[in-house]
C-alpha cells in the first residue's frame, strides 16, 4: 500500500466521522426544538391569566390571542373635560394592553368618573372604577408586566392597584415628571399622544377638599374609550 492509497483511505474515515459528528449534533438541535416547542434561543410565547373576581361591573374575561393582543393600537380617551390620546405599548405590556382594549370596546369605562388627582410630589390622575371610589375590579384580576425599570415621566399610561399583582380596571396618568423618586410597581402599558393639556388643566382646578391628593374639584367623567388598530408604519400623532 503506497502513501496515496492510505492517505486516501485516512480522508474517506475522517469524512465518515465528521459526517457522523453532523447527523449527531443535528439530532441534538431538532430534539432541542421539538422537546420545548420552541428555538433554545427563542422566549416562550406569552400566557395571560385572567383571575375571576366579583367585580363591580362584570363584562366578562378577555381571551388572549398572542399574534391579535400584539398588533398595535391607539385609544381615544373622551372625558367631559377634554380628549386624551394614547398610544398602546402592545409589545411590552400585552396582557395590560388586551385586558384595556377588552374592556373599552365592552364599554367598561363609559360613565366612570375620575376617584383621584395628585398635585404636589407625584403628578398623576386616577381612573377606571365604576363606582368612582378607587376600589372596585371589572370582575378579574392579572398579573404585573414590564416593571423592569418602569418609570412614570409625563405622558406614562400605567395600572393602579391596591396589591401587587391584583391588576384590574384602574389606571392613572401622568402629566407631569415627579418630583419624588417613584419605585416600578406599576405595569406601565400606554403613552400620551395628545391632551396632557387636558390632564393639566384638570389638576389646575385642585381638589374638592383643597388637598394635594384628592377628588378632583371639578368631575372629570369618562364618555367613551375608542380603541384604534394602527399600522405598523403609519404615523404617530405628536405628544403633546
Amino acid at each position: 500500500m503506497n502513501f496515496f492509497t492510505r492517505a486516501r483511505r485516512r480522508v474517506v474515515k475522517v469524512a465518515a466521522v465528521a459526517l457522523a459528528v453532523t447527523a449527531t449534533c443535528s439530532g441534538l438541535t431538532w430534539a432541542a426544538v421539538s422537546l420545548t416547542g420552541y428555538s433554545v434561543d427563542a422566549k416562550p410565547p406569552v400566557t395571560c391569566s385572567y383571575n375571576l373576581t366579583g367585580g363591580a361591573k362584570p363584562v366578562g374575561v378577555p381571551t388572549f390571542d398572542a399574534s391579535a393582543a400584539a398588533r398595535p393600537y391607539t385609544a381615544e380617551i373622551v372625558t367631559n373635560r377634554g380628549t386624551v390620546t394614547v398610544e398602546a405599548l402592545t409589545d411590552k405590556a400585552p396582557c395590560t394592553t388586551n385586558s384595556f382594549s377588552f374592556l373599552a370596546r365592552k364599554g367598561y369605562y363609559d360613565g366612570s368618573t375620575c376617584h383621584r388627582v395628585t398635585t404636589r410630589g407625584v403628578y398623576v390622575l386616577d381612573c377606571g372604577d365604576p363606582e368612582g371610589k378607587g376600589a372596585a375590579d371589572p370582575g378579574y384580576f392579572f398579573q404585573d408586566e414590564n416593571l423592569d425599570g418602569a418609570e412614570y415621566s409625563a405622558g406614562t399610561l400605567a395600572m393602579s392597584k391596591a396589591a401587587p399583582g391584583r391588576n384590574g380596571s384602574q389606571f392613572f396618568i401622568s402629566y407631569a415628571d415627579p418630583d419624588v423618586p417613584m419605585s416600578s410597581e406599576w405595569t406601565p402599558f400606554g403613552k400620551v399622544l395628545s391632551g396632557l393639556d387636558v390632564l393639566k388643566e384638570i389638576a389646575k382646578n385642585g381638589t374638592q377638599d383643597g388637598s394635594t391628593d384628592g377628588r378632583p374639584k371639578k368631575d372629570v367623567v369618562i364618555k367613551s374609550v375608542t380603541v384604534r388598530q394602527v399600522s405598523v408604519n403609519s404615523p404617530r400623532e405628536k405628544r403633546g
